[in-house]
């Protein structure tokens, strides 16, 4: 007898069970722990690198429009605040250059740990800028941390360089 013979004779229940099952099965296969890593790296990398490509005019040199932003508009949501970002140049030229590195350094997969802890801080640094977008950025850290616990994956210049195990 053929499986899809018997799947035809389970009563309805079975056959959703028997459904999920496949499901199950099919995501088990295309969820391969190197495409889960790679797939982190590259989604946390692409909102930062378009934030951060924005703020630059050349090689750098940032445009008015990020030390502006910095300048008049963020602001530090602190107890007692909001208060100005203090040295708004440095801020942005900072900010810039990790919008920048951190997500090559993440899509190439080298110093991706580092990477990872370096985008979590700067998520810190926006979540007080920006408080009331933290439904974002709970989803940012938690990728973050996704990959500094778990590592870059098997995809990544860091693992043909010897990181090839996760934390314990």
């Amino acid at each position: 007898m053929s499986n899809q013979q018997d799947v035809a004779r389970l009563p309805f229940p079975g056959v959703v069970i028997s459904a999920i099952g496949r499901a199950r099965r099919l995501i088990q296969q295309l969820a391969q722990p190197w495409l889960v890593q790679l797939v982190l790296r590259l989604a946390l990398a692409v909102p930062f690198w378009k934030s951060g490509i924005l703020k630059w005019h050349g090689f750098l040199q940032l445009n008015d429009t990020a030390i502006d932003l910095f300048t008049q508009e963020f602001q530090l949501h602190l107890p007692g605040g909001p208060y100005p970002f203090p040295h708004p140049a440095v801020f942005a030229f900072l900010s810039g250059c990790g919008e920048v590195t951190f997500p090559v350094l993440l899509v190439l997969g080298l110093g991706t740990r580092f990477a990872a802890t370096g985008l979590i801080l700067m998520t810190c640094i926006i979540e007080l800028t920006v408080p009331d977008g933290w439904p974002i950025h709970l989803t940012w850290v938690a990728m973050a941390l996704g990959i500094a616990a778990w590592g870059p994956g098997a995809v990544s210049i860091d693992y043909l360089l010897g990181d090839k195990s996760p934390r314990s």
